[in-house]
Formats: C-alpha cells, sequence, structure tokens
C-alpha cells in the first residue's frame, strides 16, 4: 500500500477498509480469504481513475464483492474436503461491533452457520441488503444482476435465513454473568458448575480441521457436552486459562495452554443459560486471532 498519507486513494481505502473487510468476510466465512479479497480489491483500486469513480465506497464495495464471489468456489471445495464440522473462522470483535445489535447477530457463529445455507449469490444480496442496507440498483452492479433479479433474491434469502435465523435476544449483562460461570467451570474442571449453566439442550460444535482433536458430528444433550468437554480440556499438557472476549460481536472465551493459544469458545446464551458452544480448534483459523487488532465500526 502507497506510503504517502496526503494519497486521495490510500485515505479512501482506509477509510472503507472496515467495511469491506466485513462485507467479504461474511460472503467468505473467513478472514484469512477475506484480507486476500481486500488486497486483490487494493490492487485494482490503485489502478483506477478516481477521477471517473463517482461513488468511491459504491465502487469499492461492488470490487470487493465481486472478488469475493470469484474467492467462493474454491472455498466450497476447501469445505467438501473438510475433516468434521465447519465453522467459520473467529473474528476479534470490540464492544462497538456488539453494541450494533443488526451487526453483531449477522456476523455471530449462528447466522454465519445460517448464510452457508444459502447460494454465494443469495448470501451476498442478503448480507448486502439486510446488513448494509444497500441499494438494489448498487447490490445490482455488484452481483452482475438486474435489480429486479436482486428483489427477488433478496426476498428470497431473507424469508430463507427468517425461517432459521436466531430469535432470542439477552442483555449483556446476562451474557457475561453466563460467561463468567462458563469460564470459571471451565478452568477449575467443575464438571458441576458447568452443568448448572449448560442448556438442557445445548449443542457442542467442534472445528479441528482434522488437525487437532474433535467430535466429528455436533454433540447434544447437558450430560455428553458437559463431560466430553471437560474431558477434552482437562487433557491438556499444561496450564488452561480463559480469556474474556468478544468474538464475531458475541461473548467468548479465548483458551490458551501455557500461555498459548489453543482454541477459541464462543457460546450463544438464552435465558442466562449457554445454548450453543462453537469450539474452535483448528490452527490455521486461529492464526488472524493471534495476529489481529479487534474489529470496530469505525
Amino acid at each position: 500500500m502507497r506510503d504517502h498519507a496526503a494519497d486521495p486513494a490510500t485515505e479512501a481505502f482506509i477509510a472503507h477498509r472496515n467495511l469491506l473487510f466485513t462485507v467479504a468476510y461474511e460472503i467468505l466465512g473467513s478472514a484469512a480469504d477475506a484480507e486476500d479479497v481486500l488486497q486483490e480489491t487494493w490492487l485494482h483500486w490503485v489502478e483506477v481513475d478516481m477521477a471517473q469513480v463517482r461513488d468511491q465506497r459504491a465502487f469499492l464495495v461492488r470490487v470487493t464483492t465481486r472478488r469475493a464471489l470469484d474467492r467462493v468456489r474454491a472455498l466450497r471445495r476447501r469445505k467438501e474436503a473438510y475433516v468434521g464440522p465447519w465453522l467459520p473462522e473467529p473474528l476479534l470483535t470490540a464492544p462497538d461491533v456488539a453494541e450494533n445489535a443488526e451487526l453483531a447477530e449477522s456476523m455471530s457463529m449462528a447466522m454465519m452457520l445460517v448464510l452457508e445455507t444459502l447460494s454465494p449469490t443469495e448470501r451476498a444480496v442478503f448480507v448486502l441488503r439486510e446488513v448494509f442496507d444497500l441499494g438494489y440498483d448498487e447490490i445490482a452492479e455488484a452481483v452482475g444482476k438486474t435489480p429486479a433479479a436482486v428483489r427477488q433474491i433478496a426476498h428470497r434469502s431473507r424469508k430463507h435465513v427468517d425461517a432459521r435465523r436466531p430469535r432470542e435476544v439477552i442483555s449483556s449483562r446476562q451474557a457475561q454473568a453466563a460467561l463468567a460461570s462458563f469460564q470459571h467451570a471451565v478452568e477449575t474442571g467443575d464438571l458441576q458448575g458447568l452443568l448448572d449453566v449448560l442448556a438442557p439442550d445445548v449443542v457442542l460444535i467442534s472445528d479441528g480441521g482434522g488437525v487437532r482433536s474433535a467430535a466429528l458430528r455436533p454433540v447434544t444433550g447437558l450430560a455428553k457436552v458437559g463431560r466430553l468437554l471437560l474431558a477434552g480440556l482437562n487433557d491438556k499438557e499444561g496450564a488452561l486459562t480463559g480469556e474474556p472476549t468478544t468474538i464475531n460481536g458475541n461473548p467468548a472465551l479465548l483458551l490458551r495452554v501455557s500461555g498459548e493459544i489453543d482454541s477459541v469458545m464462543a457460546i450463544r446464551v438464552e435465558d442466562g443459560f449457554v445454548t450453543s458452544i462453537y469450539f474452535v480448534r483448528n490452527p490455521a483459523k486461529l492464526t488472524h486471532i493471534a495476529a489481529a487488532t479487534p474489529l470496530t465500526l469505525s
């Protein structure tokens, strides 16, 4: 990227960078691939005659969306060969993202898995329309469809997502209280304490990518999840600590063993109980967590 602070192209790209990254991430579910898309967008952007660009934000979103859709095919091939459940690459987010309820919901692990059930074009249209409130004409240019077709896709994708989206909304205080109880039980190996904070129908999805040990299918039920979780965590060589954080706009623990990042455990809370646990253990998906600063709205 150019070093000239006053360079208009650089200033424009930096001003919209978080938006562009979020668009790419929500389409791809991978922070590493989203960064690659941003690099491709930047390389295209610096070759553009800015005098010919009427709306810089719209132009950059359009290029980013097209690059993300181009990358979807390769990503889908990787997912088809993936060992065990696939979870989105966890994204460290700042508190201001969590305060934006609509954005936090769209980035949550639960919603990202719902978005996985859409086609790439449906997913792009849903993200651009429902999350970022772009107009149909603007979205049509980004996905290479007519505005009329985009309206139909938007309606279809919204209906599909609404039938599957998580609906419970809780206060930040409830979420943090549940996370604190969950953290204490995990760090101390307190099975009863863990069972007290888990919902009866809790679901654990663990993603080891064939590299780290993980359940090859989702595990459901209070007793099964509690025992499996503690058995896996107690099998560590070294001191286990959990750092409360915000992942994808929701409460989570960054787990370390002897100070080194081991995994990320994002949770979903309803009525004060943990109903879903998204346990990311694949080291390739934790690289961005180790190196990144939290994503903000600015």
